[in-house]
């Protein structure tokens, strides 16, 4: 997998149902998955519970929110699917 610069990959948060200082006590955390030969883009977000698809490429300064299938090329805030990659 290759990362550019500034790549933020975000797999924790706080539970927005607490108030006051116990909300920084209760974090939940969603597992994210890169997968081989991936490809992030300078600046992108990858937030979590989501996974990152085999060769597949976020451009830069994308959010993503929803799973990136394999070979698949996704851009923008939230990421979508620009096209489909063809595998060799």
């Amino acid at each position: 997998m290759n990362f550019g610069h500034r790549v933020l990959v975000l797999a924790r948060n706080h539970d927005y149902y607490q108030f006051k200082k116990d909300r920084w006590n209760y974090t939940t955390e969603k597992p994210i998955h890169i997968k081989e030969g991936a490809w992030i883009g300078s600046g992108s977000i990858i937030l979590g519970n989501v996974t990152i698809g085999k060769f597949s490429v976020v451009g830069a300064g994308s959010v993503v929110t929803k799973d990136v299938p394999d070979y698949t090329i996704v851009a923008g805030n939230p990421a979508k699917k620009i096209k489909k990659i063809p595998p060799k």
